[in-house]
């Protein structure tokens, strides 16, 4: 199989062509640095995202409060990520970092604020 990405690992931003079968990387071209190749094994067979979403937030001058994952999580539950974080309600005063969600969906990466809110 075949896959076009372009590398996110440096600034280069590398096209890249992976070529690969169900377990293994045959070919990396286009990358200029070795992390390509790094990039494009995770990418193929573990793609992860950091997830960047709101939270409800009372007492606060604003209704909602900017959060984000402190770690890759799989793409595949960024959804549910999404919609776990839109059930929640959370309380100011909020401080950038604090964990909004421990181990979010058993993760292993908690969900953080992204902003520090004090009480209106």
């Amino acid at each position: 199989m075949k896959q076009e990405l372009i590398c996110i690992n440096c600034p280069m931003g590398c096209n890249m062509e992976v070529e690969y079968d169900e377990k293994n990387i045959i070919s990396v071209k286009g990358n200029t640095c070795k992390n390509g190749v790094k990039y494009a094994e995770k990418e193929v067979f573990n793609p992860e995202r950091i997830v960047t979403t709101t939270v409800s937030i009372s007492g606060a001058s604003v209704p909602l409060l900017p959060v984000k994952t402190l770690g890759g999580i799989p793409k595949e539950l960024c959804k549910k990520v999404v919609e776990a974080a839109s059930a929640i309600q959370v309380c100011a005063p909020v401080r950038v970092g604090d964990i909004i969600i421990k181990n979010i969906l058993d993760t292993g990466i908690n969900l953080v604020a992204s902003r520090s809110l004090d009480k209106a």
